[in-house]
């Protein structure tokens, strides 16, 4: 089943918020779809990290075995789909990436750090931007004003 993660925040002169690079680390805590489980964990989950499938099945960003049912569950960061959040999208929900998983689906997230952000008015990029607290704050040279990323909340939906 592929996944949508959407996220949603206030942007303050600032777009194109977005995780940088196909290394980016995912965050996120997963449901065993057998029985239930979620480990208390988090689990990170990159495009250029494949672990192989039991029985020459292919491979996955990441396989886990489930500790209540041991059934092997995998997700996969689907190639294409990480999309930047942009001014024109503040206070809204918007997909930033999908996910597909198989025997599991996430639950959670944690956005940590890795993302870039570039000014609105200036084009200056931020890199490096950290939103381990749900926001960011930083201040503009060119422009010289505040910048800011505010508010920042998640949700997963079925694609």
């Amino acid at each position: 089943m592929k996944f949508g993660l959407q996220l949603k925040a206030n942007l303050e002169n600032v777009t194109d918020v977005l995780a940088s690079g196909e290394d980016f680390r995912w965050y996120i805590k997963v449901k065993c779809t057998n029985c239930g489980e979620i480990p208390d964990k988090w689990q990170y989950v990159t495009m250029t990290e494949k672990v192989p499938l039991k029985g020459g099945r292919g491979e996955a960003s990441t396989v886990i075995k489930c500790k209540m049912c041991s059934r092997e569950n995998s997700l996969d960061v689907l190639e294409g789909t990480v999309k930047p959040y942009t001014a024109e999208d503040s206070n809204n929900f918007k997909t930033v990436v999908a996910f597909e998983g198989r025997g599991m689906e996430p639950v959670d997230f944690s956005p940590r750090i890795g993302w870039t952000a570039k000014g609105t008015e200036s084009g200056t990029k931020f890199n490096d931007v950290s939103l381990v607290e749900k926001e960011w704050v930083d201040y503009d040279e060119k422009a010289k004003e505040s910048v800011g990323i505010y508010e920042v909340e998640h949700k997963f939906i079925k694609l």
